[in-house]
């Protein structure tokens, strides 16, 4: 079967946003252009490391002189989302592996997403197994500003959840919070 492939170059809008009350939201990397768009879902985790490691990179054009590329320290205020997710929110589906990128031909960071492997028949995951071939991906190319843009936003995001108790360090919910104090307090 072909893999279909959600492919987005120069995206009018690509973010990481979520759905649902913090402690059950579901976060979603989505992209669209004019009409058409995707959504993915992502773990948290995966949206936080997603953030950190594109910063690195964008750290890393930053440091190079060889690139020719100037990439804005902050985020230009024109390249600002903090809109919600465009509606209607349909996954296409659970992200397992992400990959970064920079694409010198056109200047871009290549954002790919790839689905969360499907149970082999005895129950395993079949990770990393040489003939699978993934059904989808969401390929995303993004200039630097929007990429920088894309840090900020993601970074809010993940921090727009439940407080952090000052003594435990794990998340409050709105109903009460049993603190689990480590043993030699």
């Amino acid at each position: 079967m072909p893999q279909v492939v959600h492919e987005f170059d120069w995206p009018d809008r690509v973010v990481v946003g979520t759905v649902g009350a913090p402690g059950a939201r579901t976060f979603y990397l989505q992209a669209r252009t004019g009409a058409r768009s995707a959504s993915v879902v992502l773990e948290k985790e995966q949206a936080a490391l997603l953030a950190e490691k594109l910063d690195e990179l964008l750290g890393e054009l930053t440091a190079d002189p060889g690139t020719g590329i100037t990439v804005p320290a902050q985020t230009p205020a024109e390249l600002l989302d903090d809109e919600p997710l465009d509606q209607p929110v349909e996954e296409e589906f659970r992200t397992g592996t992400l990959r970064l990128g920079w694409d010198p031909r056109t200047a871009q960071v290549v954002i790919e997403a790839y689905p969360l492997p499907e149970p082999r028949d005895d129950g395993e995951l079949a990770f990393g197994e040489i003939d699978d071939e993934p059904d989808e991906v969401l390929l995303v190319r993004i200039p630097v500003g929007t990429a920088r843009a894309f840090v900020q936003r993601t970074r809010q995001v993940v921090r727009a959840g439940r407080p952090a108790c000052p003594f435990c360090g794990r998340p409050v919910d709105a109903d009460g919070h049993v603190c689990a104090l480590p043993d030699d307090v």
